[in-house]
This record gives C-alpha cells, structure tokens and sequence, in this order.
C-alpha cells in the first residue's frame, strides 16, 4: 500500500483508521472520502487530503482514485445493524451496491479493497461456539444479508477478475473514541461511556448472550496485518474469522465495577437487538487468520477495560 482511498472516513471505524493509517503511510497519502451529510472535523480535516466520495456514485469514486492515484481502497460505508433492519432498502444500496461500485472502480484501475465483513455473516443454523472459518451462512436481517453476500463477492471478483480482495469477519468493536452508532454489539460500547459519565447503566442485551467483542487497536492492527501479508500464503478471501474475546453483559459489567466500585446495571431487552444478537455466534475459530498471515489479538476484556477507563476518565472528569 501506498496511496490510500478510505471510503466511510467519518463512521466508527474510518474515523479511527483513517489516523492510523496516516501515522503509518504519510498524511499526504491517506485521503479521507466522506460524504456531505457526515464531512471530516479536526484533525482528520487538517492532517491530510479529503474528498466527498459517495459509495453509491461510482464516478466519483474513479475520480478520487485517478486523482489521489490510489492502490488501496478501503471500502468502509454501511449502516449498522440495528440501522440496516429499520432502513433495508438503504442498507442494500450502500452494503452491496456500494461494494459493487468500488469492485468495478478497483478492475478497472488496478486497486486493492480491503471491506469489512461481520459476525453478522452467519446466522441461526451456524454452530454458535467456536464457529468455524467454512460454515453455514444463512440469516435473515438485512444488514446480515449485505456481509454475507459481501464475502461471496469479493470472492468473486478475486477468482474471477483477480481484483486483490482482502476482508476480515469482525466482531463488536469496541472504541475509546467513536461513541455508539446503533449496532447490536454496542452496548458494549456505550456501557463505558454510562460508566464514567452517569454511573448507571441500562442494558438492552439479556444477561447470559454472549457476542464475540474486539477493541478497536487490535482491529486497526489487524486491518493493516492483513493488507501487507504476503497475498501467497492467503488462502481465503471471502472474510477471515478474527476474534479477542467473547463476554456477555454480566462479565463486562462485573469488569468495570472492579474499577467503579459504585457502578450500577439494570436491564431494559431491546427486542430487536436481542434477536439480531442471538443469530449470531457466541465465539469464533479464528485459525484460519492466525496461520496465513499471523493474527493475534494483544487486549482481553480487563485489559480492554483498563484502557477505556483511563480514556474515558480523562476526557469526561476533567
């Protein structure tokens, strides 16, 4: 990778990976694609170039790749899951017509994409502990839909086309900077922030569902682990199960009340997420990413709960 095109720069994990990505490679050839309704602020704005790329307009798409002179697209536009299921025909146009446009844009100028796929890729009739890299796939919520017809696509246009399509599985993904967007795993998110901010939290997750959770600098780490592999040793391209750990609402709570002595959790089921979260798995085998391009997680849920904390203890109790 040289010259990078991040498409979504703005949304939950762009905005994170849009700095790493600059910390690594140069600001000057990171660009920042964003939309006019959500445009980059503060130094994601002043530290490099951007541009308003739409996923759903693939000219403008080629524009900024012929522009910037772009090998790497990071294909980052979705909506999220609880998002996706009150807006289907929104979350179909930019999850798989997106991916679509940016495919076509990468074939015919010679770009890698790198586009995130889900643990939403599976569903009820997946084995739900340790579920495998190969496995059944069939769900039935709109934004599992568009991550699972994502990872037949790009598998597609690799086989077929020879496009360099890398993608990996995440899990929830937990972060110490972008606040909680309305996906199912983001009560995991948003329960740090109550935390430290209210000291009370009401969770919208049974107690007793498991979900497979990551903290977002082991995900920007994989992300970058992933694109510089060798392309030899890989030998899937439809989505890389990775995994850190996996907890459900008692186990993060009893973690952060070790720290916050007076923190307080009750109950309130969100009907919707609660079924989105138990047709996914409860944990996921990542092997298959381990031995074809080294994946290894560095935080555990106490060691992610140090961290967030810490942050979020000094940026609310100041």
């Amino acid at each position: 990778m040289e010259r990078i095109l991040i498409i979504g720069s703005t949304g939950q994990i762009g905005s994170e990976l849009a700095m790493h990505l600059r910390g690594i490679y140069g600001n000057d050839n990171v660009v920042a694609g964003y939309i006019p309704a959500a445009p980059p602020k503060g130094v994601l704005l002043e530290s490099g170039p951007a541009e308003v790329v739409d996923i759903t307009n693939p000219q403008q798409i080629a524009d900024a790749v012929s522009k910037y002179k772009v090998d790497t697209i990071f294909n980052l536009a979705a909506l999220l899951s609880a998002v996706a299921e009150n807006k289907p025909q929104l979350a179909w146009k930019i999850g798989l017509g997106g991916l679509f446009n940016t495919l076509e844009v990468a074939r015919e100028m010679n770009c890698a994409v790198f586009t995130p796929s889900s643990i939403g890729a599976f569903g009820y009739d997946t084995h739900k502990h340790n579920t495998p890299q190969d496995t059944i796939q069939r769900n039935n919520t709109m934004y599992c839909l568009t991550k699972v017809s994502g990872d037949l696509i790009i598998d597609y246009y690799f086989k077929r086309f020879g496009v360099d399509t890398r993608s990996v599985r995440f899990p929830g993904l937990i972060s110490n900077v972008t606040p909680p967007g309305g996906g199912t795993t983001d009560y995991a998110v948003d329960i740090y922030y109550k935390a430290v901010q209210e000291g009370s939290f009401v969770c919208p997750i049974k107690a007793g569902t498991y979900m497979d959770m990551m903290y977002m600098p082991d995900a920007l780490r994989g992300i970058v682990e992933l694109m510089e592999a060798d392309p030899s040793k890989l030998k899937h391209r439809n989505s890389f199960n990775v995994t850190s750990m996996s907890f459900e609402p008692e186990m993060i709570y009893a973690s952060i009340k070790k720290r916050l002595p007076h923190f307080t959790m009750t109950y309130e089921v969100d009907d919707l997420r609660q079924a989105i979260a138990e047709s996914w798995p409860n944990s996921l085998d990542d092997s298959c990413a381990r031995e074809e391009w080294g994946w290894k997680p560095t935080y555990d849920l106490d060691a992610m709960t140090d961290d967030m904390i810490k942050v979020m203890t000094a940026r609310f109790k100041k």
